[in-house]
This record gives structure tokens, C-alpha cells and sequence, in this order.
């Protein structure tokens, strides 16, 4: 099958300091692959480079047949690459709704100066942003908190309110860091079909960093594993349990036994 996304020998040096080193990943259309490793292994890394927040020092990154490496996050997102984040990033003093709303803003056809003189096309598009908004929200289940402040949501509701965002920027391809950050044990068991599920309805690919194996191991068809910024494995779930070099770097005995 062939690949939407394509890292090839991505490395990234801070000084002296070798982040990551020659990192390739070819995840394809419609797949949902696993990044795992240590803390520290450059798994966050090779997201912001992905996504643009780092220009690799070498390297590139293809969607779809076009090298993107080193365009700026907003280009990025608007060639259909979006993301979340480790450590939730949502405005918190807006509402749920207006946090999807922000996210539409990449794909906007109208200037923002016509919304201010009430040009018909702008409020037009204004209330199609805003059904479209809260269809994402229904479709993370959060429709009865559209008016909610994010600040003031659960937590696994922030974890949804921005995948929700993340959606309504209307990619192709997702990148999810640690989305089970968190949550117990059934809030993990209910994210593995939610993932599932956005990527059917939303014709999604998606790449994910978690260090929750039940979710690793549950929902993705394929998985890379880095240590020290290197590539160690690649391969199923069943390949990645039973290789020596995962189990001694990271996943342990014990981690197998609950997996």
C-alpha cells in the first residue's frame, strides 16, 4: 500500500546533542502506527519535526508524494497534517465551541476585516463554521458542553476537545502524543474505539505516542520503537512484543505480562 506520510533519515542535533538520528517511517493511507520508547527516546521530537515545529537538520518529510520538510506549522497543517499534544493546549478561557472554531481558522476562504464590516459571505461562512463545529463536538461527545469554558471540562473531555480542534483543521493525517495521558483504566479501553472510530468516519491515517501498551498494543496495526533517538524496531504488535532489544530497552517483562 502505498504511503501517505513518509519520514526519511529525519535527524535532528540541538549542538552537540543528536535528538534524533536518522529516523524513516513510511505509515500508510488509512493505517494507525504506534511510536514508543523510553522517556527521552525523541519520540516528541520527531513529531515537531513532522509537523513543523522543528526544521530537521537532515532529512525529509513527504505527504503524499510532496516534500514538506521544514514549512512552518500553519503551512503544514494546511497541506492536512494536524496534531495534539502531550500537555493539552487549549485556550482555556474559551468555550469548547470557540476552541473547534479556532481550528477552522487555517481553512477560512473569507478575510477577517469582512467579518467586521458583516459582509454576507463571511457571515455565510461564520454560521457553516459553526454547525460544522458542532457536529466535531458531537462527534467527540461533548455537544452538551459547548458552551463550557475548556478550563473548567474533565480531563478526558480536554483530551477530546482537542482532537476535536485537531479535526477541525481537516487533515489528513493526525498525530496524537500520549492521548492516554491520564486516564484509567476504561477511559483508555473507551479511547482505543474512539480512535478507531475517528479514523473510519473521518478517513483519517494516524500516528501515536503512548506509553499505555494496552493502547498501543490494542489499537495500532504497526510500530516503530526508538531508544536514544535511534530506530531499535519496527514491525506488528506480536513482532514488536517478542523482540529482545524492545523488551530489554523498554517494554520489561512485566510490561509484556499486562500488555
Amino acid at each position: 500500500m502505498k504511503a501517505l506520510v513518509e519520514a526519511r533519515d529525519l535527524t535532528m542535533r540541538f549542538g552537540g546533542l543528536v535528538a534524533v538520528s536518522e529516523f524513516s517511517l513510511a505509515i500508510p493511507k488509512g493505517a494507525i502506527v504506534g511510536l514508543i520508547g523510553p522517556n527521552g527516546a525523541g519520540k516528541t521530537t520527531c513529531f515537531n519535526m513532522i509537523t513543523g515545529f522543528y526544521r530537521p537538520t537532515s532529512g525529509q518529510v513527504v505527504l503524499d508524494g510532496q516534500d514538506i520538510t521544514g514549512l512552518p506549522p500553519h503551512l503544514v497543517c494546511r497541506a492536512g497534517i494536524a496534531r495534539t499534544f502531550q500537555n493539552i493546549r487549549l485556550f482555556g478561557n474559551a468555550t469548547a465551541l470557540e476552541n473547534v472554531l479556532v481550528g477552522m481558522y487555517v481553512r477560512q476562504k473569507t478575510s477577517w476585516w469582512q467579518s467586521v464590516v458583516f459582509w454576507p459571505a463571511a457571515l455565510r461562512e461564520q454560521e457553516t463554521q459553526r454547525t460544522r463545529a458542532m457536529e466535531l463536538l458531537a462527534a467527540v461527545g461533548l455537544t452538551d458542553m459547548a458552551a463550557e469554558k475548556a478550563s473548567s471540562l474533565p480531563y478526558g473531555a480536554q483530551r477530546r476537545l482537542e482532537i476535536a480542534r485537531a479535526l477541525a483543521t481537516g487533515p489528513r493525517f493526525l498525530l496524537l502524543d500520549e492521548p492516554a495521558a491520564g486516564m484509567n483504566p476504561q477511559e483508555s479501553q473507551e479511547l482505543m474505539a474512539f480512535i478507531r472510530r475517528i479514523r473510519d468516519d473521518f478517513d483519517l491515517t494516524i500516528l501515536l505516542i503512548e506509553h499505555d501498551m494496552k493502547v498501543v498494543m490494542g489499537v495500532c496495526e504497526h510500530i516503530a520503537v526508538l531508544d536514544y533517538g535511534v530506530t531499535i524496531a519496527e514491525g506488528s504488535p506480536a513482532a514488536i512484543q517478542a523482540n529482545p532489544k524492545v523488551i530489554e530497552a523498554y517494554l520489561g517483562e512485566e510490561a509484556l505480562a499486562h500488555a
